[in-house]
């Protein structure tokens, strides 16, 4: 009986020492499964070459895609494009359909009240594009005038406080291209837009009549990338992805690809 007892004793703690070498095998085999990284949705409104826009695969390409991109790379962040029309880009922000927006957003101290900005990455300021004949000179010359612009910018803002919120004078469109088109064929008297879109409009269309004028009262902007108000981790990443590229001459020969052959 106790021979019995043993072998039986014996057999069960053998059965149980292979199903914990078998357990511990199964466990060992099985990687741990790791977390896949946030993809952080950027949003970019696609008319605003050579900032953003779309190639004719309809893909986004431009000098805002390629920087973001280089930030991305640095700091080990998944980014996807979306493209969002500018004059609600703001509210996909605030709303959690994007994360990030980057679409040659100038710094204000009015939108800095809705949304965190990182360092500057881009100087930019505003223009008056006019006819050839035009004698517009100064911002003032304006007020009288119909006035292009694009919806939501600073040169919407601009022309607000000089000829009233809701003047039926300031005429808004969806893309910086479009009111300069609407200047070439007389619809506007003027056109306030940023230089950078306006140096490349005049260097890569064949334009009908129009000339750029400069006027040191506009004040100085640079471009912002923006996030939701609040949300200084991924702040803190973008700005180390900034000076990242700044320091390796990334950013510099990005700049010039884009803007020193529009010169």
């Amino acid at each position: 009986m106790k021979r019995t007892v043993i072998k039986t004793a014996s057999l069960m703690l053998a059965v149980l020492a292979l199903s914990g070498l078998s357990a511990c095998g199964k466990h060992d085999d099985k990687p741990a499964a790791s977390a896949e990284p946030k993809e952080y949705v950027v949003g970019t409104g696609a008319t605003y070459a050579p900032f953003e826009s779309e190639n004719e695969n309809k893909e986004l390409v431009g000098f805002d895609i390629d920087v973001m991109k280089a930030v991305a790379a640095k700091e080990g962040m998944k980014v996807k494009f979306v493209n969002t029309p500018f004059d609600g880009i703001f509210s996909a922000l605030a709303n959690g359909d994007r994360d990030i927006i980057m679409s040659g957003l100038t710094i204000t101290e009015k939108r800095k009240l809705t949304v965190d900005f990182s360092d500057p990455y881009f100087e930019a300021g505003q223009v008056i594009v006019v006819p050839l004949d035009s004698k517009i000179q100064k911002i003032p010359d304006l007020k009288p005038l119909t006035v292009g612009v694009l919806q939501g910018s600073t040169g919407d803002e601009i022309m607000q406080k000089l000829a009233g919120d809701n003047n039926a004078s300031i005429k808004r469109f969806e893309s910086s291209p479009l009111a300069l088109k609407e200047l070439e064929t007389g619809g506007v008297s003027a056109v306030i837009a940023d230089k950078g879109a306006v140096v490349h409009y005049l260097a890569n269309n064949q334009t009908k009549g129009i000339r750029m004028v400069t006027d040191d009262n506009f004040p100085k902007e640079f471009f912002g990338i923006a996030v939701k108000k609040g949300d200084t981790v991924l702040l803190g990443k973008i700005n180390q992805g900034l000076a990242a590229v700044k320091a390796d001459g990334t950013y510099d020969k990005l700049h010039a690809q884009y803007f020193d052959a529009a010169k």
